[in-house]
């Protein structure tokens, strides 16, 4: 029995109304499974990689419309300021935004005009600046966005945070000082896509399940890339053959990062409060608690009180046109700016000169070209891949590809997505993080490699 006194909700029609959205909800967002291709992908992902094919040439003018619908939207609303629109919190929300941010649309929105039409500069418009975000990443986005926003809520509405709270809290907490229902956000993100990892994350805060530290802590730690998108680096430094040591070497590397990067600043330094504020009260199950009980009432109440399928629809709605209007400008925006800094300065060799006589300590062979690739990913996450092309050491492509993966901090992404976002993160705060798992997980990583090679 369970010792912690509660309504019974146990009925057939709630473990329903439970399991068959949270089980969807595991498939879609959690699952791998083998395409057409012969790659591995989930089928949330593969949902919106067949939307974009099916736009096909359509995609950026659609990517274009909405940049364009973001920045007149912003610029209107803020000067006129409509009744209409200040009435409706959602809309006031998406459309009213300070200063900074709105400067950051009407840059999105000109970055994304001049890429298109190829007009001025060929630092923003170039292959490798503004094309890579606005013709590779945003089509990718626009369309995992719908999905991800429409069904996102299957994972969270319907009791599956709930069980997982009372099941693993006792893990969560000591291991990474997170609530025991962030195991399906760790899961969702680690399985699946940063991208969703952030929205989830991003969601979970904003209504009130977790604290300011919490927050940052699973969005800037579990955001990882997904599996396809590590084949895809892998494939760029041609050792397709090393994938299993290859996900080995980036699982213990994250699991060490994910264990240290909380109990350290600029993490440990956030508020344990609430957004509203309110502070953080942890609770502690008496001895004797049957948790697998305690947990599946809990969820069974969730599915009692759930709200009804049209609320949940224009849930979903609000989060996709969220996403679309207020992320993807940010991304290209600083996405852009991160790239055009990346490939045509020399600020990021610059910075990675200190790492070259650590990696000479470590005996990586060519510490001198690895050296340059270590600071880059925070741009982009394929650059440290692209660099390494002309490294002969099998070892050292190994290093990069691994770290660029563990490093997770980038900015033509999830560095975009997590500054777009309430998440209480700001531009240092990702700065920091990104040095702090290059400097634990590089370690690892070499260690690794010298085992394997």
């Amino acid at each position: 029995m369970n010792s912690i006194k509660e309504p019974n909700y146990f009925s057939i029609k709630n473990l329903l109304i439970f399991l068959i959205p949270s089980l969807l909800g595991i498939f879609l967002f959690m699952v791998p499974l083998e395409d057409a291709e012969g790659s591995i992908t989930l089928p949330v992902a593969y949902m919106a990689n067949l939307l974009s094919d099916i736009l096909g040439d359509a995609m950026p003018v659609i990517i274009l419309a909405v940049l364009l619908i973001s920045v007149v939207m912003t610029i209107f609303v803020t000067i006129t300021k409509p009744k209409t629109f200040l009435e409706n919190a959602f809309l006031k929300r998406l459309f009213i935004v300070g200063p900074f941010w709105l400067v950051i649309r009407v840059l999105g929105a000109v970055f994304g005009v001049m890429t298109y039409f190829q007009l001025g500069p060929e630092a923003v418009w170039g292959e490798v600046t503004g094309q890579i975000v606005y013709a590779d990443l945003l089509p990718v986005l626009f369309a995992v966005f719908l999905f991800a926003g429409l069904l996102l809520p299957l994972l969270l509405n319907f009791g599956l945070l709930e069980l997982c709270g009372a099941l693993l809290n006792k893990l969560m907490r000591p291991l990474f000082r997170l609530p025991g229902r962030s195991s399906v956000d760790c899961l969702a993100s680690w399985m699946g896509d940063g991208t969703v990892g952030v929205l989830l994350s991003s969601q979970q805060y904003e209504q009130g399940h977790y604290t300011k530290r919490e927050a940052a802590i699973v969005s800037t730690t579990f955001s990882v890339v997904s599996i396809t998108f590590t084949i895809v680096i892998l494939s760029y430094v041609e050792l397709e053959h090393m994938f299993w040591p290859y996900y080995l070497t980036i699982f213990v590397a994250g699991l060490v990062a994910a264990i240290v990067t909380p109990r350290i600043p600029p993490l440990s330094r956030k508020a344990d409060t609430f957004i509203d504020g309110s502070p953080s009260k942890e609770e502690v199950h008496p001895k004797g608690t049957n948790l697998i009980a305690l947990g599946f009432n809990r969820a069974m109440g969730v599915a009692e009180h759930t709200a009804k399928p049209t609320a949940h629809i224009k849930n979903g709605l609000q989060n996709v046109l969220d996403m679309w209007l207020g992320v993807m400008p940010v991304v290209m925006a600083v996405g852009t700016l991160a790239l055009i800094v990346a490939e045509l300065t020399p600020v990021f060799t610059w910075l990675g000169a200190p790492f070259v006589p650590v990696l000479q300590l470590m005996q990586v062979p060519e510490a001198a070209a690895a050296g340059q690739t270590i600071v880059i990913g925070f741009a982009d996450m394929l650059l440290p891949a692209l660099l390494a092309g002309g490294i002969e050491s099998e070892m050292t492509r190994f290093i990069i590809a691994c770290l660029s993966v563990t490093q997770l901090i980038y900015l033509s992404e999830t560095g975009g997505l997590l500054l777009a976002s309430k998440l209480p993160v700001n531009f240092l705060d990702l700065v920091l993080i990104f040095l702090i798992r290059t400097i634990i997980t590089l370690p690892v990583i070499v260690l690794m490699a010298h085992i394997f090679f």
